[in-house]
């Protein structure tokens, strides 16, 4: 199946899902200074800041995997798609943890367990995609299986990160944050070198 379709479709669900992101920011005209609704309002900010970077950080690495294939199988489409579920979910999970995390308590630890869980069911998510590429013959150019699992540990390293950030949040709620937003940082990096890899292999494999 051509990938094209793949990447409009979600090309379409990230952008609506970073777009409703923001529709939890507002202030009122109560009498209540600006400034102070703003300060009193930092983890909406905070929550909207890591969750838009989280998102955007998704789309930015979607491209990047899919750069390495020229065509998706079915696995695959039911992978992406259950990206999709977790990352629509975002949204919500961002506005519950925003409206409890400084009060703490019951309400608190729930909402740091919703947004753990997107956060995590995209990490696995995604890691599975590229298991797939890599793993099912799906790369443009096929990479040593030595090389291919070391991509995948490192890109899946969410898989672990994610649990710790929301066990972290479940005695702090704001470290949930911290940790996310940290985690956000070092996929901001290339994690996705695989394609130069490939490139060399292939090269490797013309001279011999």
């Amino acid at each position: 199946m051509d990938k094209g379709r793949t990447e409009a479709f979600s090309d379409g669900v990230l952008a609506v899902a970073i777009t409703l992101l923001v529709l939890n920011l507002h202030v009122d005209t109560s009498g209540e200074s600006l400034w102070r609704q703003l300060t009193q309002a930092w983890p909406d900010f905070a929550a909207y800041v890591v969750s838009f970077f989280v998102i955007g950080v998704i789309w930015v690495n979607h491209h990047a995997l899919l750069a390495l294939i020229d065509h998706v199988d079915r696995v695959l489409l039911f992978e992406n798609l259950l990206l999709l579920m977790f990352v629509a979910t975002l949204p919500f999970t961002t506005s519950a943890l925003a409206e409890f995390v400084r009060g703490g308590g019951a309400n608190a630890r729930i909402a740091v367990l919703l947004y753990g869980i997107s956060d995590i069911g995209m990490a696995v998510s995604f890691t599975a995609m590229l298991s797939r590429m890599v793993h099912h013959g799906l790369l443009v150019n096929p990479v040593e299986r030595r090389a291919g699992t070391r991509a995948v540990r490192r890109f899946g390293l969410g898989t672990i990160g994610y649990p710790i950030a929301m066990l972290a949040g479940l005695v702090w709620p704001p470290l949930i944050l911290i940790g996310i937003g940290a985690l956000t940082g070092y996929y901001m990096l290339e994690q996705t070198p695989i394609l130069p890899r490939a490139d060399h292999f292939a090269a490797s494999s013309k001279r011999t």
